[in-house]
């Protein structure tokens, strides 16, 4: 068996580096799939996703535990007590899916990280018009930052953004640009939006 093993990554490994620099990344890469955010409440997290972002509930499952070895640690890197009481899955228009958890673990830290912490975040929803969705969190009693802040120079010149937070301190951002961002015009890469969906 193993060296039947060795003889396929050996192989494997002559595939790659015959190909040369063409296999760059991860194989088969297609895309974002999701990003994972831990929420300390998840009816809370579930009604401000669908009642205020407008995102569709696809699915719930859990919890997941092991009281006795180390396969929460294995597989996730978190306590080996740790407990993930729910997990559900957010469809949020045409981008990246939202998977939200709930945990509970005896070294859990509550304080959620700024944007200039380590491992510090935020998702940003594409929005169709800054000022509308604005006024529209002024009506939901969601609190914002200093916005919308068009960008009128630079790279990113065209993009208007305005931070906002979910009522546990998750920070979120509204983005637009309907005439794309002045880096478009340089020929290179261009970023991926759910402008043109």
């Amino acid at each position: 068996m193993a060296k039947c093993l060795q003889a396929m990554v050996s192989g494997a490994v002559f595939t790659l580096l015959a190909a040369g620099t063409a296999m760059a990344g991860i194989p088969g890469l297609k895309g974002q799939d999701h990003v994972g955010i831990t929420v300390p409440d998840m009816a809370e997290a579930e009604a401000f996703f669908v009642d205020v972002v407008g995102c569709r509930k696809a699915m719930s499952f859990g919890p997941f535990r092991d009281d006795e070895g180390t396969f929460m640690q294995d597989l996730l890197n978190v306590h080996p007590r740790a407990v993930i009481k729910q997990i559900t899955l957010m469809r949020c228009g045409n981008g990246s899916n939202i998977e939200l958890f709930e945990y509970e673990a005896p070294d859990q830290q509550t304080e959620m990280p700024k944007n200039s912490d380590h491992g510090g975040h935020h998702l940003g929803f594409y929005v169709e018009d800054i000022d509308a969705a604005a006024a529209y969190f002024k009506e939901k009693g969601v609190r914002t930052l200093l916005g919308p802040f068009p960008v009128e120079a630079g790279p990113a010149a065209g993009q208007a953004i305005l931070y906002f937070f979910a009522p546990w301190g998750l920070q979120l951002e509204a983005i637009s640009y309907p005439g794309g961002m002045a880096y478009e015009k340089d020929g290179g890469p261009v970023l991926w939006t759910p402008r043109d969906q």
